[in-house]
């Protein structure tokens, strides 16, 4: 434990200057992906022939090859064909499109939840299609998508650590960096294991305060 506790107090500042690239890939790639992912569920509940076979492939596309993968064709593959990201960049188009995915086919489950019944009733009140999505049945499948997308977020907060990989200096690309010069890779990946329980657990709080603050008694459960 004294070992532990020595480790800490020497290296965790250099740790810690990992945060901030952690975080801010994370909240640029959860949000682009939140806005995508929307567009995708519009095009798969909504869409035409065209945009929900368009839209289907692209979901299917990246949730069956691995995020890995992903941001190593992009960071990797594109510059053979003249297209090139810095690290941080590459990164955050890799989570963005995969989580995209993901997300929305959570919005999907969610607006699939809200009795389509609504959606006739709202046009027969003169409301056109766009306006009752948006007035109607959005502000619903937001509310009830909020569990399931807390579990995206901080999915998706643990799958930055992955940048380290194209040589993003986030939390483990640091932690590697200081178990390579120490040789003391138990204390140092402990000690960073730590910084991500930490940060997930904030964001699940968060989370779990919006879920309580949007409630609405037989719209969303608690």
């Amino acid at each position: 434990m004294l070992d532990f506790l020595n480790f800490g107090i020497q290296w965790l500042p250099e740790l810690i200057k990992g945060i901030p690239i952690t975080l801010g890939l994370w909240v640029i790639a959860i949000t682009l992906g939140f806005f995508l992912g929307l567009v995708l569920c519009w095009a798969r509940v909504y869409g035409n022939r065209l945009c929900y076979w368009v839209s289907t492939v692209y979901i299917e596309l990246f949730r069956g090859t691995p995020m890995l993968v992903q941001m190593f064709f992009i960071y990797l593959g594109l510059p053979h064909i003249g297209i090139v990201f810095d690290a941080f960049t590459s990164a955050v188009i890799a989570i963005t499109l995969n989580s995209a995915a993901y997300q929305a086919e959570y919005f999907r489950g969610s607006v699939l939840s809200v009795p389509k019944g609504q959606l006739v009733a709202a046009r027969a009140c003169g409301m056109s299609k766009w306006q009752a999505i948006r007035h109607i049945m959005l502000p619903q499948a937001l509310r009830r998508v909020i569990p399931q997308w807390s579990n995206e977020a901080i999915i998706e907060l643990k799958f930055t650590s992955i940048a380290y990989t194209i040589g993003v200096v986030e939390i483990t690309a640091i932690a590697q960096d200081i178990g390579s010069r120490t040789l003391d890779f138990f204390h140092v990946f402990l000690w960073a294991g730590i910084l991500y329980l930490i940060l997930t657990s904030c964001v699940a709080s968060l989370l779990g305060w919006v879920e309580r603050r949007t409630y609405v008694p037989g719209v969303t459960t608690q």
